[in-house]
């Protein structure tokens, strides 16, 4: 495993969910989840903005690790995308029917975040397959 690859990839991958983060959560769903107060901290409250970047690093980190352990030696593209598919439906279903099965949300918040949980880990895949490379064997 090329651990250097691996954390770069991590960063890549926690940089762009940050912005993707901001820009689609809390700009384009920003007015969905404030119909929510209850549950949802105000857009305004970043009192927790710590722990949400180390969340999104482990995140990344720990998809990275299993990016790697799956890898199958095609393309970074090819492979990032085919991983992609498969993380994107697992967060994307797992995120968004859950919590609107626990949380007291509306159904299209929770189709909304099937969708933009699905979109978010493709692209986090797809950018891990174009960062993170193998170790080079040795003789």
């Amino acid at each position: 495993m090329n651990y250097p690859r691996l954390v770069a990839a991590a960063v890549a991958a926690t940089v762009f969910d940050a912005v993707y983060g901001f820009l689609v959560y809390g700009q384009a769903l920003g007015a969905q989840f404030a119909q929510y107060p209850g549950v949802y901290r105000p857009a305004d409250d970043m009192s927790h903005m710590p722990v949400l970047l180390a969340g999104i690093f482990i995140g990344s980190l720990v998809v990275a690790y299993i990016y790697a352990k799956g890898y199958d030696g095609g393309t970074g593209l090819a492979e990032g995308a085919r991983f992609g598919v498969a993380i994107g439906a697992f967060v994307g279903g797992y995120v968004g029917l859950i919590d609107w099965a626990v949380l007291r949300i509306g159904r299209n918040l929770a189709i909304s975040l099937v969708i933009v949980g699905f979109v978010e880990w493709f692209i986090i895949a797809l950018i891990i397959g174009l960062i993170y490379r193998p170790a080079a064997a040795t003789k």
